[in-house]
């Protein structure tokens, strides 16, 4: 078997099989996190309960209203200008990580003093919030992450990462075992952001690279910043418009376990993401290495992308969605069985992730950015509306509701009514022929 795969793969070109290796580690590091979690994620989760799996969430939530100063929205502006001029990698690179580490340090400021200023009684929160929060300084390691998705290596990055969360999740079934209070486990996670920072530091060197070759400039700053504020304002819009829910059920409802069956309904959705980002990732180089050479060739692959979105939405969606009761009480036991009607509902906003990321990496290569903002701008609003008339009267089904109909409004509706996103939203109706998609996908991978 394993060698008419062998034999398959020789017939692709370099450069296919280059992607095809590049999405086969992540799809295995993305598997071996997913089986990890699986066995201790979900445990801290029962073990936490819904009251105090809600407040971590909470407070996960609040961190992440602030994370759009840690310039993480770079990363699709970094990999792709590396892939064009790979010359002047160490100055994109060096700029990047003191952006980023600036960037960190203002989320930490900002979210700790504005959780004191809205609860300045509830010590418990603060400290959850600080850990958090200063889990984003250590972003200005990925860096490092962007550059091996340059060069489509992620299986470096992988390994460090893996190794340190193979090791956290050790940690975390310790402090099960021992019993520990909630705040050990906010702890854990700082821990085992610290641990992949110095892993990727060591892979990132021992393939023959300096990180004191780097160099910081203001001007390649401005550039970036230039360009890249556009994506940092779409994402302070995609966390309202994709996560603000979870921080109004947590704020607009007391009971917090309300707001824990929802982020277990959410968490199990979240783990299909892991399809349409590995493929995005793998995609991206190659993709704008086409548009430079050729551009029917590079249209025609853009709907094949679309094609193989379609078909991983539903094939991940249609089993979680059926399987959606069983699955919870497997996973988090009867404790939590309210989430599994959300999950068989929330499920199907898996079309954002596949039709919005593939979206998103068109508009990147596109250079039209500027809709990615007024995209996500709208969502922002339609969603913050329609959570605060629904959460009220029906809770996490509310959020729920919400946030597919906004997905669906921003993702499908929208490609339609702007002129030049209208060749997308072409080829998304294009790519709901199964057996043309199917078709396509055939003939490009021959």
């Amino acid at each position: 078997m394993l060698d008419k795969i062998a034999s398959l793969t020789q017939k692709f070109s370099p450069g296919l099989r280059q992607v095809l290796s590049n999405i086969g580690w992540l799809v295995f590091s993305k598997f071996l996190e997913l089986g990890l979690s699986l066995v201790v994620g979900v445990w801290v989760t029962r073990y936490l309960g819904p009251s105090q799996f809600g407040t971590l969430t909470y407070a996960i939530s609040f961190v992440g209203m602030f994370r759009f100063a840690s310039l993480k929205a770079l990363q699709s502006l970094v990999v792709r200008d590396i892939a064009r001029t790979p010359t002047s990698k160490n100055e994109t690179l060096g700029t990047t990580f003191i952006l980023q580490l600036a960037g960190g340090l203002i989320t930490l400021l900002v979210a700790l003093g504005t959780i004191h200023w809205l609860q300045p009684n509830d010590s418990l929160t603060h400290w959850l919030v600080g850990i958090i929060a200063a889990g984003t300084l250590f972003n200005a390691f990925n860096t490092i992450d962007f550059w091996f998705q340059s060069q489509v290596q992620s299986k470096y990055t992988i390994i460090a990462r893996r190794l340190s969360y193979v090791f956290m999740v050790v940690i975390r079934i310790g402090l099960i075992q021992l019993q520990a209070p909630l705040i050990a486990f906010a702890w854990a996670r700082l821990a085992e952001m610290v641990l992949g920072s110095i892993g990727l530091v060591i892979v990132y060197q021992n393939q023959g690279n300096q990180i004191k070759s780097w160099q910081a400039s203001w001007k390649r700053a401005k550039e970036l910043l230039q360009e890249g504020w556009l994506l940092v304002a779409a994402g302070i819009a995609v966390y309202i418009y994709a996560d603000i829910d979870r921080l109004m059920l947590g704020s607009m409802l007391l009971d917090k376990s309300e707001l824990g069956f929802y982020a277990a309904a959410v968490k199990i959705s979240r783990i299909l993401d892991l399809f349409p980002m590995t493929l995005a990732s793998s995609i991206l180089p190659k993709l704008t290495e086409l548009k430079e050479r050729n551009n029917q060739d590079y249209l025609d692959k853009i709907q094949v992308y679309f094609d193989i979105s379609t078909l991983i939405w539903l094939a991940s969606t249609i089993p979680v969605s059926l399987l959606s009761h069983q699955l919870v009480q497997i996973l988090y036991g009867s404790d939590f069985s309210e989430a599994g009607t959300l999950l068989s509902v929330y499920a199907w906003s898996q079309f954002n992730a596949c039709f919005g990321v593939a979206r998103s990496t068109v508009l990147t290569i596109e250079k039209k950015l500027k809709f990615s903002l007024i995209l996500t701008c709208m969502g922002a609003i339609i969603n913050l509306i329609l959570n605060y008339f629904l959460i009220p009267s029906y809770g996490a089904m509310g959020a729920t509701i919400a946030t597919i109909i906004t997905y669906f409004i921003i993702i499908i509706l929208m490609n339609f009514l702007i002129k030049e996103l209208r060749f997308i939203g072409i080829k998304i109706i294009r790519s709901m022929n199964l057996y043309a998609a199917i078709s396509r996908i055939k003939k490009n991978i021959q």
